[in-house]
């Protein structure tokens, strides 16, 4: 942007894509308004379970946008060797002992593409990745992918506002929903919910589920599969397992404080959305995910809820995410995908740089919104 006027931009959102996004725009010179609803990383981002992989199947074009996600968090690793908040110690799954077990189609699969990737007998995973009960593990065995981790996606958050501030950014948190200003055609900046105008020459929608309603505003159809989730984080307990495990009863993976964070597609279908849009759960489910955790765990730990977190998370109808400037609307750019802790810094390196430059960076292109028409 050497020599050419500082652009404006506004950024909706406080979550990963929005402040990643934000950052990226503020190393490239723009002049960047990130606006928050709510205190930051307050949304799904702080319901994520922040699993960093591409495991198992997905389309080249996705597998390859993930793993130069991979490489990024590899890369802010190396520079923060002792933060608490982003590890990379492996992750551990394995299926059911159903006619539906595809472990070793997925590891047939996983080598074939290149992914690093370990089939594992029961007998064998303690002295590859510590803390998992044997036991738990089906007959089928398991997959160890020793390059994947996990990520703290608020204490990443924090880090990278920091420099954004740094650099000269403006926020603006608390500020209500914001809705992006469309006149003449085009995207002119965001309207805050006390009536003021932040004018920019373009404008990123990064606020998670409620990206389609928000489009819907402007007469853009995004379809999408939102769940409502359930995130269980449990008390810190001294326990060995430091890599994520992907069971077919609960998700585990560790906390920078020594707890653990669960989730499940069983205890999902469990949360119930009332008339009123409030969402509850029967006595009982965060009990019981406690349990299944402990089930998979060295020595059956006793695991005591410390908290727990629920709300929509993001998914675009077809799973894949949704990333770029809309066609309808010249410098209307969103970012909406399920995948946000993977593809948390790359979307937003790859979308500044889009906002900054007005070139399309080929590796989205497979993930326009255009793609649903």
């Amino acid at each position: 942007m050497a020599g050419s006027p500082k652009r404006r931009v506004a950024v909706i959102g406080g979550g990963i894509f929005g402040v990643s996004s934000a950052l990226h725009l503020a190393r490239l010179g723009a002049e960047v308004t990130l606006v928050t609803d709510g205190p930051i990383a307050s949304g799904a981002s702080s319901r994520s379970l922040a699993w960093l992989n591409s495991a198992r199947y997905r389309s080249r074009a996705y597998h390859d946008l993930r793993m130069a996600g991979l490489d990024r968090y590899h890369t802010l690793a190396h520079a923060n060797p002792s933060a608490d908040w982003l590890r990379f110690d492996g992750a551990l799954t394995w299926d059911a002992d159903e006619a539906e077990n595809e472990i070793d189609a997925v590891f047939a699969y996983e080598t074939s593409i290149g992914y690093a990737a370990l089939k594992l007998e029961p007998g064998a995973i303690a002295a590859v990745t510590p803390g998992v009960d044997a036991a738990a593990v089906t007959k089928q065995g398991a997959i160890f992918n020793p390059a994947e981790g996990w990520v703290d996606l608020p204490s990443l958050i924090r880090v990278l506002l920091i420099q954004f501030e740094a650099m000269g950014g403006r926020l603006v948190p608390n500020a209500g929903k914001a809705r992006v200003i469309v006149e003449g055609g085009r995207a002119r900046g965001a309207l805050l919910s006390d009536g003021t105008r932040v004018e920019s020459d373009a404008v990123l929608l990064a606020t998670g589920p409620s990206v389609p309603q928000s489009l819907a505003e402007n007469g853009i159809h995004l379809p999408d599969q939102t769940p409502i989730a359930l995130l269980v984080k449990t008390k810190p307990h001294a326990h060995p397992l430091r890599a994520v495990l992907n069971t077919p009863r609960v998700a585990v993976r560790p906390t920078p404080d020594g707890g653990f964070v669960l989730d499940s597609a069983w205890s999902e279908e469990e949360i119930v959305t009332a008339e009123d849009g409030t969402h509850s759960f029967p006595a009982g489910t965060t009990e019981r995910l406690l349990e299944e955790a402990s089930a998979v765990l060295e020595g059956r730990p006793r695991l005591a809820l410390e908290s727990y977190a629920m709300g929509p998370k993001p998914i675009p109808a077809d799973g894949d995410p949704v990333f770029g400037e809309l066609a309808e609307i010249p410098g209307y750019f969103v970012a909406f995908s399920h995948s946000g802790a993977t593809l948390g810094l790359i979307a937003g390196e790859m979308l500044a740089r889009e906002i900054a430059t007005g070139e399309a960076h080929p590796m989205l292109a497979p993930f326009r919104a255009s793609r649903f028409k």
